[in-house]
């Protein structure tokens, strides 16, 4: 990801706005997962490596916009200043901007992939991406502000801010991978439930992290009156709320045709995480 950003042909002060924030670490649990599914699949990796960080791109983009003034407002991303607090509102704006953009130009680029693997991962990007995605599910998160949301609609709402890109990762992985359509579905679904309980773990973080370890102020969620899952259910509620989506996901995982220790360390690592 970085040699990519560092050989693009654009301004200096640009191409630095992006490799602050991909190169401040974090979890890369969406690339893992793509990785992890070509690895079921026993597929060489080495050759969709720039596929797989076109979905980190479109992470990294996102979380860049999440923490401007008019957003979340936040001054730390994974230990460091966020973006804007470095560069300024514009130049982070537009980092995320081309984060975004450079994403599908990396598949595009690919010289293994066939012409309509490529179509078919773009699609997906995009639509895991966009309006009825990720996008779609901040919007939805804005509106959910200053009022007491259900469970089913919190649940809506991180489907798609945080579920549908989890979900494209494994996606293009399988797509990848020349999975089977059933196998396909089984990914899907898995990568829903893991989603739902990642967002469950990051709300209890929120409630019971440490800002050193999680890399952002501690109860930023409640500051910013937000409907989270402890607070419909209570603490040891969400917990095994979370377990439950963990659960579920495991039972699809159990039903594909590969090696998927990976993928079922990848589920336990997410209810055991603390940052």
């Amino acid at each position: 990801m970085v040699a990519y950003l560092e050989n693009l042909d654009a301004p200096e002060t640009l191409k630095k706005s992006m490799l602050y924030s991909i190169s401040a670490g974090g979890k890369r649990i969406r690339p893992i997962l793509a990785l992890a599914v070509l690895e079921a699949f026993e597929k060489n990796t080495e050759e969709v490596v720039d596929v797989v960080c076109s979905i980190e791109f479109v992470h990294t983009y996102s979380l860049i916009h999440d923490d401007l003034p008019s957003m979340d407002n936040d001054d730390y991303r994974r230990g460091k200043l966020t973006n804007h607090k470095v560069f300024g509102e514009a130049q982070a704006i537009l980092a995320g901007d081309a984060l975004l953009t450079e994403s599908f130009s990396l598949i595009a680029n690919n010289s293994y992939l066939t012409s309509d693997q490529k179509v078919q991962m773009i699609s997906v990007l995009s639509k895991a991406a966009g309006s009825t995605g990720m996008v779609g599910g901040q919007v939805e998160d804005i509106e959910g502000e200053n009022r007491d949301l259900s469970l089913t609609e919190l649940e809506s709402i991180h489907e798609k801010k945080t579920g549908k890109m989890l979900e494209c990762s494994v996606i293009i992985g399988g797509i990848a991978a020349e999975a089977s359509d059933e196998d396909l579905m089984h990914l899907t679904k898995y990568a829903r439930h893991i989603g739902i309980a990642f967002q469950i773990q990051d709300d209890i973080l929120d409630v019971t992290g440490k800002q050193e370890e999680i890399g952002k102020p501690v109860g930023s969620d409640e500051a910013n009156l937000k409907t989270t899952y402890p607070k419909i259910l209570g603490l040891e509620g969400a917990k095994k709320e979370m377990e439950s989506h963990i659960h579920i996901s495991l039972e699809h995982l159990n039903k594909i045709k590969g090696n998927t220790g990976i993928l079922a360390s990848i589920a336990d690592y997410i209810i055991k995480r603390n940052h």
